[in-house]
């Protein structure tokens, strides 16, 4: 028999108005994946993640995280799960120990415990050299290694990960992606969006992909890869004999976008 879900919705629905920015998504994110949540520019990938995590209410539909109801029990939710955000949401005010202390205590952590593992965040993220300086003055890509750290501190069976790797240099990058694999090693669930197809590719087990609001793929990087070899092609976007489709190829095919980013502008010729 199958585990239950980590992350399912039912019918998962978000209007803005007349804007149906999220239609009828049904997800199912299996324990211990790591998922990656895919979709051209103004899809509804942040918009399902903000539902996804309680920071939106959704218009229709039903979300339950580890078999909990988020609308019925919104904080015995959040208290299991971590977020980084779009806009990350830090107190720049404070400095990088000190929030993150206040992060730790914030999920039930004993004093101690936050103080040592805020030391040990601090130390992994390379951020423990300037303890005086504010967040405020952080530059971004430390910044979202802060906000990484803060969504970890409480070791949170599920993480949720918008654009985690966005401004971030490729030491801090490789340092956080073995921090997140071992949260995968551990039985931990991730559910990351990310424009960076090659690092989706890298990362994750199994993806989604959503369009114009609206769930078009869902499964194993495999599963995803054999559907759109066995579609009709058009040519374009297509590996070399022997190779495999990449996520890049299998995400253009599966959006559209092929057709559109062949075309060209007069004055560049």
């Amino acid at each position: 028999m199958d585990a239950a879900p980590t992350i399912s919705t039912q019918g998962l629905t978000r209007r803005f108005g007349e804007l149906v920015a999220v239609d009828d998504v049904n997800l199912r994110v299996a324990p211990g994946q790591f998922f990656g949540f895919l979709g051209p520019n103004g899809a509804g990938k942040s918009t399902t993640i903000k539902m996804l995590t309680g920071l939106l209410a959704p218009t229709a539909g039903r979300i339950e995280i580890l078999g909990v109801d988020l609308a019925n029990n919104p904080v015995e939710v959040k208290r299991q799960i971590g977020v980084v955000p779009e806009g990350m949401a830090l107190f720049g005010r404070l400095t990088g120990a000190e929030f993150l202390n206040f992060a730790g205590r914030m999920y039930g952590l004993e004093r101690g415990t936050a103080a040592k593992r805020t030391a040990e965040l601090l130390d992994l993220t390379q951020l423990a050299d300037q303890p005086k300086k504010l967040v405020a003055d952080y530059s971004h890509g430390m910044q979202k290694k802060l906000a990484l750290a803060a969504a970890v501190i409480h070791g949170p069976k599920v993480l949720f990960l918008d654009e985690p790797f966005e401004g971030v240099d490729a030491i801090a990058s490789g340092t956080l992606k073995s921090m997140l694999q071992r949260m995968i090693a551990r039985g931990a669930t991730i559910f990351l969006t990310s424009h960076v197809l090659e690092i989706v590719e890298r990362l994750c087990s199994h993806v989604a992909i959503i369009h114009q609001g609206r769930l078009v793929a869902q499964g194993s990087l495999e599963e995803l890869r054999a559907g759109v070899e066995a579609q009709p092609s058009d040519g374009r976007s297509q590996p070399s004999s022997g190779e495999k489709l990449t996520l890049e190829q299998i995400f253009l095919r599966t959006v559209g976008g092929s057709s559109r980013s062949e075309q060209e502008l007069s004055w560049l010729g």
